[in-house]
């Protein structure tokens, strides 16, 4: 089978995810061109270079609506001959656009593609697509829907995480997130996003809260206990799945939780030839993708099944691989992953995650395989995973291995 390799990863700078936000001004459709455009400019391409633009996208109404891939190419400076295709798979929508992008590649179904994704959280409001799980009351009451936050509370107790545990994790995420750009560790990947006169609009991830520490984070409320104990009491819909919990443990808030934000991502994947024409040279292949459904409910925990199914499908374990990104959707979900494999948590995250950076939701999983390449090159190691909890019950993952 033919090889996927990635020969860039690029990201826009997160801005906070409201209207004093720094990238508020800016559509979706107009980010993804700009990140486009990065691409294109970066590795000299044709504007006809890629077979296609696979772009991930979650709350796909308003402005993100119909096919935002395809309008991104239209803004862009690609040829109007690149399709564009949206998809979406929740928090994972990103890595998913690479790795379908990969396995067409590595299918011989075209020789480049440009992959990633983006959201506005800031300009479209998180579930303002009224999705059926949350909304249709039947499928609500068979599938025993609660809120994310609250698997994340449910995690938290099922594993026995404690609410020290969870802001110890926050603020170290935070204070690597700050060692990370004070070092210049993203400048490989971060693009500054400048407006039509050449002026910066945001050049660095401005949610970023490098004084947290355990005292400020001791004084916040837990975000999801009123929904969880009063109307409409999600607790007692998740103990009617979960008897065995006498209680909730509401240990998240807005400081160990993922933050609020818009951004944008890019993957370029390409086989041996893509390269040899565009004098590009090869920074990892993609190894391996996987994913799966997990519990509805508790929702959060597929980080750990889908490792253990990429790892069996390639004969794998998990000492074969030297560093881990595991998305920070809420700090419960990176502590059940260190706790399953039992693996350092020097390894898992090095550079912060979305707890200090923020979560632009179809985004993150492209950002997170570019964040993973570059400390792999950084620390010349060989073998990565990038992985994340999704909405609903799903988990995704990505190997990759340095050329």
């Amino acid at each position: 089978m033919t090889e996927a390799y990635i020969y860039d990863a690029l990201r826009t700078p997160r801005g906070k995810g409201r209207k004093d936000g720094s990238l508020h001004e800016l559509t979706a459709a107009r980010l993804s061109s700009l990140t486009l455009n990065a691409v294109k400019e970066r590795n000299n391409l044709e504007g006809h270079a890629v077979e296609d633009v696979i772009w991930g996208n979650v709350t796909q109404v308003m402005e993100q609506g119909g096919c935002l891939a395809r309008t991104a190419v239209l803004g862009s400076d690609l040829d109007e001959s690149i399709p564009g295709l949206a998809i979406n798979r929740f928090c994972a929508s990103g890595m998913e656009a690479v790795n379908l992008a990969a396995n067409q590649v590595k299918g011989g179904a075209g020789d480049a593609y440009i992959a990633g994704g983006v959201e506005m959280m800031g300009r479209v409001p998180m579930g303002s697509d009224g999705a059926a799980i949350a909304v249709d009351p039947s499928l609500a009451m068979n599938t025993y829907f609660v809120p994310q936050g609250i698997s994340a509370d449910i995690i938290a107790t099922e594993y026995g995480f404690s609410r020290d545990q969870a802001d110890q994790l926050a603020m170290e995420s935070q204070r690597r997130a700050k060692e990370a750009w004070d070092d210049n560790r993203f400048s490989k990947s971060v693009i500054t996003v400048k407006d039509q006169n050449g002026l910066t609009i945001l050049d660095h991830d401005e949610y970023m809260r490098p004084g947290t520490d355990m005292q400020s984070l001791g004084g916040l409320n837990p975000a999801f206990q009123m929904m969880g104990e009063q109307m409409p009491g999600f607790d007692k819909v998740a103990m009617l799945k979960y008897p065995h919990l006498e209680k909730i443990n509401h240990i998240h808030h807005a400081g160990n939780s993922s933050g609020i934000v818009d951004g944008s991502a890019a993957v370029l994947i390409g086989n041996k030839e893509f390269g040899e024409k565009y004098g590009l040279k090869p920074r990892a292949r993609i190894k391996a993708t996987a994913k799966i459904g997990t519990d509805p409910t508790i929702m959060l925990t597929g980080p750990v099944p889908v490792t253990e199914k990429i790892l069996a499908d390639n004969g794998m374990q998990i000492s074969d691989l030297d560093l881990f990104e595991v998305n920070e959707a809420f700090a419960s979900v990176v502590l059940r992953f260190q706790q399953a494999f039992d693996v350092d948590p020097a390894l898992v995250n090095v550079n912060g995650g979305s707890i200090a950076m923020g979560h632009p939701l179809g985004a993150t999983g492209a950002m997170i395989i570019g964040t993973l390449l570059d400390e792999l090159e950084r620390q010349d190691k060989e073998t990565g995973l990038a992985t994340l909890c999704i909405a609903s019950g799903m988990g995704a993952a990505t190997i990759i291995e340095r050329v």
